[in-house]
């Protein structure tokens, strides 16, 4: 490969861009990073990611008739049953045809008791503490608190855990969710929309729900809280499906997904998202759209992995014995490819310039791809970005863990020359 990318430069001009405390600075944590929090041995992930979720879902229900009746149709529609995501979005848009009768076999009682099912099933499992003050949750709260900003730092997550919420609290980032009150919270969409929070308060924006809010029809009008503790037997709001524009424009999940629609079309705004696999279409349209709208933006997708995978195959074949002998054919044996770890995220960064995509040994940078390589290494070179360079020549800020230490070596240094 001809082209490529000097990491060091690259390095500087991001931690440029986290030093200004005038400019809009969103992060976008998802599904990859509560893997980096190191647990005893034995214990970890503290949270598996959405396949290994999904696994452990579908183990915990195996024996619900019902619930193995969706997955079957689910595969019939060719959707994809490793997704708990999918799963539900599927289970939800069965809901809203079931009313009177059955759909695919399914009544809407049956549905309803499943998606109670799940949604108690990613609880009991998601529902966790960090097992210490020094994650890296805590060192990226540890960086928010550092600067007295002119504009909030907002946080988008795809994740339902409590985990932000933990390091925020611990280390007395105030924030904003939402969400106000003290009983019952209730969701304010006036001061989403119109940005009615004091500038200090960090934002929170979980987009796919959370597993403290819930869900309750009063009077025969569908109201969402966030509740201070995990209840039981309630429903709860954990990826709102695609309901019609009318029916959830005062849900959350409209509004936040506007919110982050906006947050990209700020002035010069950058967004970094870490953990994120860009397997999910509807936010990789907002995404990509706000980009288009507003070219002084910039979306910074920090991927963890070399930017291709092996992939193995065996080979399988029935071969006369005969045959067999004659052309020295080799039944079973194991090949190997390589194949696009990203392949979604690649096709878009490399038609939309604002989206640069960093993984361990290359990046899309402008839309060209490149491996990472020092050209110009001098020996006054920052020491400190240097390191994260590292002897194996990768970048693997795409290791939130990594990003997050990044982020505590920058805290205090103040805005450098644009010379970059």
């Amino acid at each position: 490969m001809d082209n490529y990318h000097d990491p060091i430069r690259h390095l500087k001009y991001l931690r440029q861009s986290l030093a200004q405390d005038n400019e809009a600075i969103g992060f976008f944590i998802s599904a990859g990073c509560p893997l980096s929090v190191e647990m005893p041995e034995g214990e970890w992930p503290l949270i598996p990611d959405v396949q290994n979720l999904t696994l452990h879902i579908n183990a915990q229900l195996s024996l619900d008739k019902k619930y193995n009746l969706l997955i079957a149709e689910i595969e019939k529609a060719g959707k994809n049953i490793k997704n708990i995501e999918d799963i539900l979005s599927f289970l939800r848009s069965l809901l809203v045809v079931s009313k009177g009768g059955d759909v695919r076999g399914l009544t809407e009682a049956d549905l309803t008791d499943i998606q109670s099912k799940i949604c108690t099933e990613i609880i009991n499992k998601i529902n966790v503490s960090l097992p210490n003050n020094e994650t890296p949750y805590h060192s990226l709260c540890k960086w928010i608190r550092s600067i007295d900003r002119k504009v909030a730092v907002e946080i988008f997550t795809t994740n339902y855990d409590l985990l932000l919420e933990h390091a925020l609290e611990d280390l007395e980032v105030p924030y904003f969710d939402g969400f106000v009150g003290a009983n019952r919270s209730f969701f304010d969409l006036r001061a989403v929309e119109d940005n009615l929070i004091p500038v200090h308060w960090s934002r929170l924006w979980k987009i796919h729900g959370s597993i403290n809010w819930c869900q309750e029809e009063i009077n025969g009008e569908r109201r969402v809280y966030r509740s201070s503790e995990i209840k039981q037997n309630v429903s709860h709001l954990i990826y709102p499906s695609h309901l019609k524009y009318e029916e959830s424009r005062k849900m959350p999940y409209l509004a936040l997904i506007d919110q982050l629609n906006r947050f990209i079309r700020k002035k010069s705004s950058f967004l970094i998202l870490s953990g994120y696999s860009f397997n999910d279409a509807h936010l990789n349209d907002t995404i990509v759209n706000a980009l288009k709208a507003n070219p002084t933006a910039m979306v910074l997708g920090l991927m963890y992995g070399e930017y291709e995978v092996e992939l193995k195959t065996e080979v399988e074949a029935e071969v006369d014995s005969e045959v067999e002998a004659e052309v020295d054919i080799d039944v079973g044996e194991v090949s190997t490819t390589l194949t696009e770890r990203y392949p979604e995220a690649y096709k878009l960064a490399k038609k939309q310039h604002n989206l640069n995509i960093w993984t361990f040994d290359k990046a899309i940078i402008g839309t060209n791809l490149g491996q990472w390589r020092r050209v110009h290494a001098k020996e006054e070179d920052d020491i400190e970005l240097v390191r994260f360079f590292g002897s194996e020549n990768q970048l693997k800020l795409g290791d939130f863990s990594v990003f997050t230490d990044f982020l505590k070596k920058i805290i205090g240094i103040k805005r450098e020359s644009s010379n970059v």
